[in-house]
């Protein structure tokens, strides 16, 4: 029993569970119901798993459903077909059940996800052709060789994303708000942010050039963006919007949420991920050295956490070691993540600082390396950024790991 599931029960009688499907079971349901995306009903073969859940008065969906003035209580168990999980609150005996039912292969807990807020915010304008990030990156140099990104499509699940700000026009293929019970809003509004952090990140992913000027790694890759963050269900909310995003067939993800330390439970999510060719790009975490963020802290995720001009590791940047074989330190690199300069949403430029700012620097560098070897697996892509860095004089791996990533040695490894 997981630590998450065994409070939970301990505090309320029910708990909030992912139960993850054996792919037997998976394979054996009908194709439309595979290819479906977003937060389903659990359909009619899934039902002897679905009458192990439960719909408690005092639980977290039943509530926000109240509060919302919903016309009717969301679905005690929510079915996401991509990823081949169920949700939904369930007893001890219920999940006692679950575990010893045919076609489970693992019952997880739902630990509440948060975003991974900047630690400084500051009025910039964009006085230079490229940021200090990019240059650092050399993404520039993928550039020149025509690789831009374009034709691959990235995942961003974050707070929105103003479509209408110049940088990102014509850069948004999809968008879907998952509201507070996780549902796909419809009919799909026009792209919005409902901060400021979205945009930013989002930017930073796909920016197109304004007079001359970038801030993109990725100017020519597309986004499909959703809002998950923050408030009702998050859990709900974050899976709907994977869901979501592999259904739209992204080939990396970029999130800059997490909760804090080590939990098992997503760490079945992340490995899902990698197996349906995505590959997952999470920040490690503004806490600091000794503290890390789920799923950022996984084997199985590329964790990035923040260096700032002169190549240093940012005070707050989380790095964290593990009692494991594989990869026991975190993050595994570190990229731009201070006084970075991206969009705002309503026009013009900010700075922010956070390892939230340095994932999508990541992201959009994997697209690029997508775009020149689209053939080439996401263990290949990070096998080959991991490659490509290199440890500033001074700086303790145990902080940055691998080192600082470099566009033109990764793209070289790949060769």
């Amino acid at each position: 029993m997981s630590r998450i599931l065994d409070q939970e029960l301990t505090a309320h009688g029910v708990a909030q569970v992912i139960v993850f499907l054996s792919p037997a079971l998976r394979c054996s349901l009908p194709r439309r119901l595979r290819a479906a995306s977003g937060a389903q009903r659990a359909p009619r073969p899934l039902a002897p798993l679905a009458r192990h859940f439960v719909r408690h008065p005092h639980g977290q969906a039943a509530q926000l459903a109240r509060a919302a003035c919903a016309p009717a209580e969301p679905p005690a168990v929510r079915y996401y077909p991509q990823l081949g999980i169920l949700l939904g609150e369930a007893t001890r005996a219920g999940i006692a059940r679950l575990r010893a039912s045919a076609g489970v292969e693992r019952v997880a807990g739902a630990p509440s996800l948060s975003l991974i807020r900047p630690r400084r915010r500051a009025p910039a304008r964009l006085a230079t052709t490229f940021t200090w990030g990019l240059r650092a990156l050399q993404a520039d140099r993928l550039w020149r060789d025509g690789w831009t990104g374009r034709g691959v499509l990235i995942g961003h699940l974050d707070t929105g994303v103003d479509g209408s700000h110049l940088a990102l026009r014509g850069a948004i293929e999809s968008f879907a708000e998952l509201d507070d019970l996780g549902r796909v809003v419809a009919p799909t509004p026009a792209p919005y942010d409902t901060e400021d952090h979205g945009t930013h990140t989002a930017a930073t992913l796909v920016g197109r050039p304004v007079g001359g000027r970038h801030v993109g790694v990725a100017p020519d890759a597309r986004l499909a963006s959703a809002i998950v963050i923050e408030g009702g269900d998050v859990v709900a909310r974050v899976l709907g919007g994977m869901d979501w995003a592999v259904g739209r067939g992204v080939r990396v993800l970029s999130l800059s949420l997490g909760f804090r330390g080590w939990w098992e439970d997503f760490r079945a999510l992340t490995a899902l991920l990698r197996e349906r060719g995505v590959l997952p790009v999470f920040a490690v975490g503004n806490e600091g050295p000794g503290t890390s963020r789920s799923p950022g802290n996984y084997a199985e995720a590329l964790s990035v956490g923040a260096h700032d001009r002169e190549r240093r590791v940012a005070h707050f940047s989380s790095s964290q070691r593990f009692a494991r074989a594989r990869d026991a330190i975190v993050p595994d690199l570190v990229a731009p993540g201070v006084e970075v300069v991206s969009a705002k949403p309503g026009g013009g430029y900010q700075a922010m600082d956070g390892s939230s700012m340095a994932t999508p620097h990541v992201a959009g560098l994997a697209a690029l390396l997508m775009q020149a070897r689209p053939q080439r697996s996401v263990d290949e892509i990070e096998a080959a950024l991991f490659a490509s860095c290199r440890l500033p004089d001074g700086v303790s791996p145990e902080r940055a790991h691998r080192g600082v990533p470099n566009a033109a040695r990764a793209l070289a490894a790949l060769s």
